[in-house]
């Protein structure tokens, strides 16, 4: 796949968040990145542009379909490490001493240390894509996910990342649980 065909993968219908600006706005943070080889950063590269390809909001197999389609795409050199990282964003659980890791989830996580303008745009755009959930189950299903956020020493695995986000996001997620009820 071309990167015209992942863009257009992005921008199919359905896809409020899960989108191409959402790909811009990780590559800009990973733009910002320190100490990175030139493969790491390649690595990540590629990371970001696969790691929500496949996108389906009823489906709960989109990490691991978007790795191995990453897998199939990226240069050999890199494609064990690609996938490894697309298949950690289902959990968004990094291990310890996993740099690459670290930034690739934190920087998935982004949104979440937003301004509050922005944050809440996002919130709606999740929420039009689960449109096919009811109300009810969505708000407890989503009132888990961002609790189990919350409950995280670190949200964002990276240090850096922990600094600069780490306090607005944890506002944000309280505002949205407040929201839920």
């Amino acid at each position: 796949m071309t990167r015209e065909q992942l863009a257009a993968a992005y921008s199919a219908p359905g896809r409020h968040y899960h989108n191409l600006a959402h790909i811009e706005d990780c590559l800009a943070a990973l733009a910002q990145a320190s100490g990175l080889s030139a493969l790491d950063r390649e690595a990540l590269t590629e990371a970001i542009w696969w790691h929500d390809v496949v996108y389906d909001p009823t489906q709960s197999d989109n990490e691991e379909r978007s790795a191995a389609l990453a897998e199939q795409h990226v240069r050999t050199e890199l494609r064990q490490e690609v996938g490894r990282l697309i298949r950690l964003t289902k959990t968004h659980d990094v291990a310890a001493g996993d740099r690459l890791g670290a930034i690739l989830i934190s920087i998935d996580l982004g949104i979440l240390g937003a301004e509050p303008v922005r944050y809440d745009a996002y919130a709606a755009a999740i929420r039009r894509e689960f449109g096919h959930v009811g109300e009810g189950d969505y708000r407890a299903g989503r009132a888990r996910v961002l609790r189990r956020f919350a409950a995280r020493e670190a949200i964002f695995p990276d240090p850096d990342f922990a600094a600069m986000y780490d306090r607005q996001a944890r506002d944000n997620l309280a505002r949205e649980l407040a929201a839920l009820g």
